[in-house]
């Protein structure tokens, strides 16, 4: 758990960086939110499905998928499974029951819903685990698929990261409740809040979580309390509405990797020789792989109109015909590294 914990941040900290120099166009950390991503992952099985919001790659590195994985999405090359269709960040995987990322807020909590209750019916020994933000308990789509998903008694688990900020709106401006784990009861959904930035408290809640929804055909609400450190996005400048010491002092005194670490090292199970060597060498996998996927040609023209219809319609067709001919006239203007 705890070296995932470090390829997550090492991760941030270089795609981040690559964002920042021009080589991709955007990017999301998860900063602060460590143990919450690598934590859950650990604590479900490679059966069960996951329907994530936007900020949990950690899921996809506990699953298995590799820096090459994450650098060819977020660069959109050929390797890309999204065939570079999606903005960076957004990380699907078949393979890894891990559907893939959608911009709009709170969309995949009702599907999940949906989704659990489908496992229900055909007796699966599995659950369906979806996250989201604080935010997205505001969005209509939080209310109906708790309310769904109470009645149906779905297997799912819903983790929200309450972490203070929906992008620069507080949860002061977004609800009088007393947090979010209340909403869950009112629901009649078994909730629990949760101190999101202990490890080891996640996973026991989670673990705990899965055991009921899965035995017991039913529906957990986790709460799990956290604070972006990161800015919302590569888009955004949270000093411009939060004290930068506030997110200094999350970001030194409550860090959940630096915590789990004390704790590993406590019971004589890491060292500052391992620390060293393992984000050495962590960092160069990422390094490497950020290379290596910027060279990968792009993904050709044809497949922005595929996979969608079996047979392409008319109107795509002449869409295509539309852009050969634009690309043809003003050349200039497009990527060379585009196969036409």
């Amino acid at each position: 758990m705890y070296s995932d914990m470090v390829t997550l941040q090492t991760m941030d900290t270089i795609f981040y960086e690559a964002q920042r120099q021009g080589r991709i166009s955007f990017y999301v950390t998860t900063i602060g939110e460590e143990a919450i991503n690598i934590a859950s992952a650990a604590a479900v099985t490679s059966d069960d499905f996951v329907f994530p919001q936007y900020r949990e790659p950690g899921v996809l590195i506990w699953r298995g998928f590799t820096p090459q994985e994450f650098a060819s999405q977020c660069f959109g090359n050929r390797a890309d499974y999204g065939k570079g269709r999606q903005m960076p960040i957004h990380y699907g995987s078949n393979k890894h029951k891990y559907f893939t990322v959608s911009s709009t807020i709170a969309t995949q909590i009702p599907q999940a819903v949906g989704a659990a209750y489908s496992l229900k019916m055909d007796k699966k020994d599995a659950c369906v685990v979806t996250y989201f933000g604080d935010g997205g308990t505001s969005e209509g789509d939080f209310h109906a698929g708790l309310n769904f998903a109470a009645v149906t008694e779905a297997p799912v688990i819903f983790i929200c990261r309450n972490n203070g900020w929906a992008i620069s709106t507080p949860t002061s401006d977004q609800f009088r409740s007393d947090g979010i784990a209340v909403r869950g009861q009112a629901y009649g959904v078994r909730s629990i809040r949760v101190d999101g930035n202990d490890a080891l408290a996640m996973y026991s809640a989670v673990h705990t979580a899965r055991k009921m929804a899965v035995n017991e055909h039913r529906p957990i609400l986790i709460e799990a309390v956290t604070y972006r450190v990161g800015h919302h996005s590569t888009s955004d400048d949270s000093t411009k509405y939060r004290p930068a010491d506030e997110i200094e002092w999350w970001r030194m005194a409550r860090d959940p990797v630096t915590r789990f670490r004390k704790w590993i090292e406590s019971n004589g199970w890491w060292s500052g020789e391992a620390e060293t060597q393992l984000r050495s060498s962590i960092r160069s996998q990422l390094l490497l792989a950020i290379q290596m996927a910027e060279k990968v040609e792009k993904p050709p023209v044809k497949e922005l109109f595929t996979d969608v219809y079996d047979d392409l319609p008319s109107n795509l067709r002449e869409q295509e015909k539309l852009l050969r001919e634009t690309i043809s006239r003003h050349p200039q203007d497009y990527p060379a590294d585009v196969p036409h």
